[in-house]
C-alpha cells in the first residue's frame, strides 16, 4: 500500500540516520579499557578504526531499509562501501542507482545492478566486511566467497516468522 514504505522503511531508516549523526562522536571516540601489569604505565585505550570497503547485497522485500541502514552503520564507522540492490524490486533498485550518486560520492559509495551474475563477480572481490539479508541458501554462498579472503560477514537470513499460539488465546486478536 501507499503507507508500507514511508511506514516500514523509510521513518526506520531516518531513526537510523539520526542516531548516527547524535552518536558519530561518541562512537568514534576512544574508550579507555583497564590496565594490567603489562599496561601500568601506558595510556590503554581502544580506538574504533574503519574497516575498509563493505559489500551491502540488500533484500527484495524491504529494498531500502534492509540496503541502507547497514549503509548508514558503514557511512557511521567511516568505511567505504559497494552497495548491491536486488535485482527483484527492480524499480527500488535502479532508483537507488540513480539518487544515491546524488548524495554521496559515487566513487566512495557505488551501486551495481544486475542478478545473480553480478552479485556473483562481486563475491569475487576482496572486502573488508560484507552484510548479506537474504534466504539461507544464498547466505552460505555468500559465506563461502566470503571465506575464500578471510572476511567478516554479516548475515541477516530470512524466513518465515513462526510463533506458538495457545490453545487458550483469542485467536482473533492473537492474529491482529
Amino acid at each position: 500500500s501507499q503507507y508500507d514504505t514511508p511506514l516500514l522503511e523509510l521513518i526506520g531508516l531516518e531513526n537510523e540516520i539520526s542516531l548516527a549523526i547524535s552518536k558519530l562522536a561518541e562512537w568514534a571516540a576512544p574508550r579507555p579499557v583497564e590496565k594490567n601489569l603489562l599496561t601500568l604505565r601506558d595510556e590503554v585505550y581502544v580506538q574504533p578504526e574503519p574497516l575498509g570497503v563493505v559489500l551491502i547485497i540488500g533484500a527484495w522485500n524491504y529494498p531500502w531499509a534492509v540496503t541502507l541502514s547497514p549503509l548508514v552503520g558503514a557511512i557511521a564507522a567511516g568505511n567505504a562501501a559497494v552497495v548491491k540492490p536486488s535485482e527483484l524490486s527492480e524499480c527500488s533498485s535502479l532508483l537507488l542507482r540513480a539518487l544515491l550518486p546524488r548524495y554521496l560520492d559515487q566513487d566512495l559509495y557505488p551501486v551495481v545492478t544486475g542478478g545473480v551474475s553480478e552479485t556473483q563477480e562481486l563475491l569475487k572481490q576482496r572486502f573488508d566486511h560484507v552484510f548479506y539479508t537474504g534466504s539461507g541458501s544464498v547466505g552460505r554462498l555468500v559465506m563461502e566467497a566470503a571465506s575464500r579472503h578471510l572476511t567478516p560477514v554479516t548475515l541477516e537470513l530470512g524466513g518465515k516468522s513462526p510463533c506458538y499460539i495457545h490453545k487458550d488465546c483469542d485467536l482473533r486478536v492473537a492474529c491482529r
